[in-house]
């Protein structure tokens, strides 16, 4: 009884997941008026052609290449500086480190919408709001917090032994960390890559407060121009989405065991 029970819940909150994606997947096949008729019915014709008109409006290929390269740049520096800062708040003892420890702990209850207006004004007023590049600058302060916490957690279970080994071979401190201690921080690495990518590759906020070219919009903000104040096209803002999707889906896929893996030794490291 309690078998079927928890299979009956698990294919309920199955659907509940599944069923917004689905929705999103059938429309993209829709016109408008088919949308607005009747949104929970199959197609009567399966166009591709929302596709189409999607790829060329939103400029996929271009905010594809912003989205990638932003993506990869932004992760690459979190990873780079939280896991570099974790290790010095970790293994030297300095009364102040405990201190930005706490500090980059309480940055992480701020949201960011509290300090919208602010950064705005402020980065504004010093011309910081115009570009990709300076995008990044900003997913790197934003983003090295959590990153921070979860790899000082993750080091402090690295046993003090190694740096001392490590050392009396000869190696010099960057040497320690970039070949004895980074390598064994693959399992947290790979998951703070995950919640990252994912973060960055979806957010839709700071980049509409900064990308101001239209060079420059990621996915996201090209298919929020679907969306207009008196009138939207419903079946194209769907394809649109669909195919922002569709990378970061590969990418799972492509990355599911080394995922998979480096959560479960993750969990079982902490």
């Amino acid at each position: 009884m309690k078998k079927a029970s928890a299979l009956v819940l698990n294919v309920l909150l199955l659907v509940a997941f599944i069923f917004p994606l689905l929705m999103i997947i059938v429309n993209s096949f829709k016109s408008r008026i088919d949308i607005v008729r009747n949104p929970l019915a199959p197609p009567a014709d399966w166009s591709f052609a929302n596709y189409t008109e999607a790829y060329k409006t939103m400029g996929f290929g271009s905010a594809f290449v912003n989205s990638l390269i932003i993506t990869v740049f932004a992760v690459a520096l979190i990873l780079i500086f939280s896991s570099s800062l974790a290790f010095f708040l970790v293994r030297w003892k300095w009364r102040i480190n405990h201190i930005i420890l706490l500090m980059l702990i309480a940055s992480m209850i701020i949201p960011f919408q509290a300090i919208m207006i602010p950064f705005v004004s402020v980065f504004g007023s010093l011309d910081m709001l115009s570009s990709k590049w300076w995008l990044i600058y900003f997913y790197l302060g934003f983003g090295i917090s959590l990153s921070t916490f979860m790899y000082h957690g993750f080091i402090k279970g690295v046993p003090v032994d190694m740096d001392e080994a490590a050392l009396i071979d000869g190696a010099g401190r960057i040497k320690l960390f970039s070949s004895v201690i980074f390598p064994i921080l693959k399992p947290i690495t790979t998951t703070i890559a995950i919640l990252n990518v994912l973060w960055i590759w979806n957010d839709f906020l700071l980049p509409s407060l900064v990308l101001i070219s239209p060079e420059d919009r990621t996915l996201p903000l090209s298919t929020y121009y679907f969306f207009g104040k008196y009138t939207s096209n419903y079946g194209v803002a769907m394809a649109a989405l669909v195919l922002s999707m569709i990378p970061i889906v590969i990418f799972y896929v492509a990355m599911q065991r080394q995922i998979i893996q480096g959560v479960v030794e993750g969990a079982v490291k902490s």
